[in-house]
């Protein structure tokens, strides 16, 4: 029996780019700049559009000084992260 993982909550991630952006004060000009990234880039992953890359991601947490992990901990939002519950 396959034993699939559960989903990722990719809209608690998007909302944590926008929230950590607007914590800043930044537009998404501001964020294009600092993170090396295109504007369009931004606004479609915080739309929700499109998912974006590990390098993407990356990029991401060292503009905002966020730790990647903080970021991507937002996806097991609505379940139990990997292990947490193992003895």
């Amino acid at each position: 029996m396959t034993i699939f993982p559960p989903d990722p909550d990719l809209e608690a991630l998007r909302l944590e780019l926008a929230r950590l952006r607007a914590d800043h004060g930044w537009t998404y000009d501001e964020l294009a700049d600092r993170s090396g990234l295109a504007r369009r880039t931004l606004i479609e992953i915080e739309q929700g559009r499109t998912i974006g890359t590990l390098k993407t991601w990356h990029a991401l947490a060292h503009a905002l000084s966020t730790p990647l992990d903080r970021l991507f901990g937002t996806l097991c939002g609505d379940h139990e992260p990997p292990g947490r519950n193992e003895a």
